[in-house]
């Protein structure tokens, strides 16, 4: 088994074919919200993040084949005047999953992140999966805080995206993931 890495090229029509094809993987799974992705989200997606300059996705191939994928935005931390990395997206494919391909994409991402130097690298995830949180405390991510007695940071949103034509798809709690692509304004993204 070969596994390999690379910055995607969006440009490239298999890049951004296996980026579709493994958000989507992401978005149908129940920790992605168990919805798919729309056709248009499919097709305004790759063209979306391009058209990012703090945008990049890391792409990751068993024996040739998709199997992970990072969608990433450069950000700012103003306490440490210094940029970040935030990794919106992180999906392994079902049938790669347990082989370490989240550490793999994680690896990448952290040395992208040294090379353009970023103070840190953040994310979101839900607390019900336990197995992303126990991938990412291996990689050695942790809650924030800024002081213990204040508790840990919560991951809060508010949904302002444009109406779209499709018949809304919501999160638990409201949230419009139609407007996946709509909300990327270099604060801190959103998934769902």
């Amino acid at each position: 088994m070969e596994a390999r890495t690379l910055i995607a090229d969006y440009s490239n029509g298999s890049h951004a074919k296996d980026i579709v094809s493994l958000l989507d993987h992401y978005a149908s799974d129940p920790m992605g919200g168990g919805v798919p992705l729309s056709e248009g989200i499919k097709r305004r997606l790759v063209p979306e993040l391009a058209a990012r300059p703090n945008a990049f996705s890391i792409l990751c191939y068993i024996d040739s084949r998709p199997a992970g994928l990072a969608n990433c935005f450069e950000g700012f931390s103003t306490f440490r005047c210094q940029p970040l990395i935030n990794i919106h997206d992180l999906v392994v494919s079902r049938e790669y999953r347990g082989l370490g391909i989240s550490q793999l994409l994680l690896a990448r991402v952290k040395a992208l992140g040294k090379e353009r130097g970023c103070c840190k690298l953040t994310l979101e995830v839900l607390e019900g999966n336990h197995v992303a949180r126990k991938a990412y405390r291996k990689f050695g991510f942790s809650g924030y805080e800024l002081d213990p007695a204040m508790g840990t940071a919560l991951f809060w949103e508010m949904d302002i995206g444009k109406k779209v034509t499709t018949p809304p798809r919501h999160s638990r709690e409201g949230g419009n993931p139609e407007n996946r692509c709509m909300a990327q304004n270099g604060s801190p993204p959103t998934r769902g």
